[in-house]
């Protein structure tokens, strides 16, 4: 298992390095990305406030003292959690939005993409225009505007306003038949058939020519959108510490809306909190008169009772009685008048309500107790305890029902609520978007990661076979040899294309390059095929064209040659043949001729182009060359040649083009298949070996063509098998004896 581990790593990071210029090329580019959007993207900010929830049990002792119990009775006691969503509604948005004007857009054209990035670093107004389009600017051009209202079908539109002489301007937008025309500094209200334009520009800075878009946004729409991205939480668990944040392009705005919301909410704590005082006020204003007559009319009746009985002394029991009566009738009368207060925020099943109905009527028992303990008392001191007891009851409560009026006149006119702002928003000074440092290191990494995707998807979609081991697993084939790249092929191929005179093989040129020696190891290889094979003819063909079949037979043909044996190279690609060129021979006069008998094998056949090497080449392209190749005439050449050469070597066209390799291979006692490494695709191999099975060939093996000898990774099988690398041996002469 750690074998296994250790060969998928290998083949991973080979894998990488195979596809270093993609990994690098999509990695630059979202790299690239991420730093131009770091320098060009419009920068955004937050700040914050902190707004403090009291609770009235925790006011001050000299507020206390000054409002009484009375105060608290109207203190807005709503949990954190309701006064987010108090902060969050459209009455304080709404009401914060209408006092700002937010919904009124004016900033100038800037150029499209650099334009805002370039205005923040200039130091003065810009030229108006750009590449040939009037109006754009990028200097330090500036509007206030602070009334802009259009008919709801235009808003959301930009508006573009241009600078005129003499602080004139022009309003236009697509849906105006007509040009709206104002003075800076004058309101503007203009009729249109949409509708009434209303406009006023405070001040503006730019030069004639400068162009100001203008956009009055739906007021519910931005009410909406503060909605959605006004952050609000609570700082703490029960802390009453309520955090407020936004977050903006334009610093001075998000700073103003903000302190804006903070305003409003705290008026509104103040507005509620002096409503309830004012209700209950105007109950009391009801009230107070009433207990002033009940009052007077007790103190008359009393004072009657005196004239006519005389002096009255209470004994003691009379006294505690008269004391206690007071006292309990002062407490039912505050309780039930706490009930009604409560009766106008919560129904009869409150818990607050309930637990005053219990007090009540536990009063009430102990009044209905005195009054029993008083009747048993004589007339006389019945009668003089009753005309106190109304007195010194009526007193009381017109006392205290005077004193709670006057408190609740201060809670009314006290501007003043159980929320505080703590902290107003500040200006931010650095922006929160976009981090740029973390902009481009993010694009980097998901440039890196794309990359690293797309080329395992590359290796696994788009890749060609990349081992001998991997052709003989998938096809059956014996690999016969492996020929690796070399660099000095690509001089010699740009030669054969250009058609260069002279002799262009590798062989012939570079006789000890790596890929000249494998070929080598394959004349070895054939010797012993040979044995078993029914005439001395081998095909080379491919699957498909560029698998370079062409530079095999013309090099293997020349190391043949150059063991002593006398061979023939026979072009039959009679479509787009063009082993002539590696010689420096011309076309004409070649097989197709000698096929239709407009010329014999002695005028067709070029001798001796390297020593003990001929060549047949294609002759003028037929129309039909398949038709040719099956001919009894190219099987009776191909007989009669075979005689006088130690072997005959055919080049054809590739098998999944054309059929005529199927006619050339019957001819034949071996057939080769060329395999190019990360081109020729099993599948191809396995096709091709059908068709030509199909036309009663069989193919000996494959030539695998084009390896890449500064790959490591050649592929699954090659290292479960073991990989190969080649080496270029210099032979040179020893000093030693």
């Amino acid at each position: 298992m750690e074998e296994d581990s250790d060969i998928n790593l290998r083949e991973y990071f080979d894998i990488l390095l195979d596809n270093k210029w993609l990994i690098a090329s999509v990695t630059t580019v979202a790299l690239a990305v991420g730093v131009a959007y770091a320098i060009l993207a419009k920068p955004v900010y937050q700040t914050d406030l902190l707004i403090q929830v009291e609770d009235s049990s925790g006011a001050s002792s000299a507020a206390q003292s000054l409002l009484g119990a009375a105060s608290s009775l109207f203190d807005v006691k709503t949990p954190a959690s309701g006064e987010i969503e108090v902060l969050r509604s459209r009455m304080v948005i709404g009401r914060a939005v209408d006092a700002t004007k937010i919904y009124i857009s004016a900033q100038p054209r800037y150029v499209p993409v650099i334009g805002r990035w370039m205005a923040s670093r200039a130091t003065d107004l810009s030229t108006p225009g750009f590449l040939g389009a009037a109006g754009y600017v990028s200097g330090k051009e500036n509007i206030t505007v602070s009334e802009f209202n259009v008919p709801s079908i235009l808003e959301g539109e930009d508006f573009i306003l241009t600078v005129g002489e003499e602080k004139s301007y022009t309003l236009t937008t697509a849906n105006l038949e007509q040009p709206v025309r104002g003075v800076i500094g004058v309101p503007l209200l203009q009729q249109t058939a949409l509708g009434p334009i209303a406009l006023t520009v405070d001040s503006l800075q730019g030069m004639a020519g400068a162009q100001f878009v203008l956009n009055r946004l739906s007021r519910d729409g931005v009410v909406d959108d503060i909605q959605t991205n006004l952050l609000i939480a609570e700082k703490g668990r029960q802390s009453g510490i309520i955090n407020v944040s936004l977050q903006d392009s334009d610093k001075s705005r998000l700073v103003t809306i903000l302190d804006e919301i903070g305003e409003q909410y705290v008026q509104q704590n103040v507005q509620r909190k002096a409503a309830e005082a004012e209700k209950t006020l105007a109950f009391l204003d009801v009230q107070l008169p009433d207990f002033k007559k009940q009052l007077e009319s007790s103190e008359a009746a009393y004072n009657q009772y005196r004239n006519r009985q005389g002096t009255i002394a209470l004994d003691e029991e009379a006294k505690l009685a008269l004391t206690q009566t007071v006292d309990l009738q002062t407490k039912l009368f505050e309780a039930q008048q706490q009930r009604r207060a409560l009766e106008e925020r919560f129904t009869s099943s409150h818990p607050s309500v309930q637990t005053l109905d219990r007090q009540i009527q536990a009063w009430q028992a102990q009044i209905a107790g005195l009054n029993t303990r008083i009747k048993g008392m004589p007339t006389v001191q019945q009668d003089a305890l009753r005309f106190q007891r109304d007195i010194q009851v009526n007193t009381e409560l017109y006392q205290s029902l005077l004193n709670n009026s006057m408190q609740l006149q201060l809670v009314k006119e006290g501007k003043t609520g159980n929320v505080r702002l703590l902290d107003n928003a500040v200006v931010p000074i650095e922006p929160v978007k976009p981090r740029k440092g973390m902009a481009v290191a993010l694009a980097f990494a998901i440039g890196f990661l794309l990359s690293v995707i797309l080329a395992f998807i590359r290796n696994s979609m788009f890749r060609g076979i990349r081992s001998a081991q991997e052709i003989e697993a998938h096809t059956g084939l014996n690999v016969y040899t492996m020929i690796p790249l070399s660099p000095t092929q690509k001089v010699i191929s740009q030669q054969v294309a250009n058609k260069a005179p002279g002799i262009h093989l590798l062989a012939h040129s570079h006789a000890a390059d790596p890929a000249i020696e494998s070929l080598r190891s394959l004349r070895t290889s054939l010797q012993f095929a040979m044995l078993e094979a029914p005439n001395n003819r081998i095909v080379i063909t491919g699957a498909t064209p560029g698998l370079g079949k062409s530079f095999v037979s013309t090099n293997f043909a020349a190391i043949v040659a150059s063991g002593g044996k006398r061979v023939l190279l026979i072009d039959a690609d009679m479509r787009k043949g063009y082993i002539n060129q590696f010689f420096g021979l011309p076309r004409n006069n070649g097989l197709s001729d000698l096929i239709v008998g407009s010329i014999d094998a002695q005028k067709a056949i070029h001798k001796n182009v390297l020593s003990g090497l001929d060549v047949l080449t294609t002759g003028t392209f037929p129309p039909n060359p398949a038709e040719l190749l099956m001919s009894e005439a190219f099987a009776r050449i191909v007989e009669r040649v075979s005689s006088d050469y130690d072997m005959v070597i055919i080049d054809t066209a590739p098998v999944l083009v054309a059929a005529d390799t199927a006619a050339a291979a019957k001819t034949a006692g071996i057939v080769m298949l060329v395999a190019r490494a990360e081109l020729t695709q099993t599948g191809e191999l396995n096709e091709s070996v059908k068709r030509l099975a199909h036309s009663g060939c069989s193919v000996n093996g494959v030539l695998f063509n084009g390896i890449d000898t500064t790959r490591r990774y050649a592929g699954a099988y090659g290292y479960k098998y073991g990989g190969y690398r080649y080496a270029n041996y210099d032979y040179a002469p020893s000093n030693k004896s």
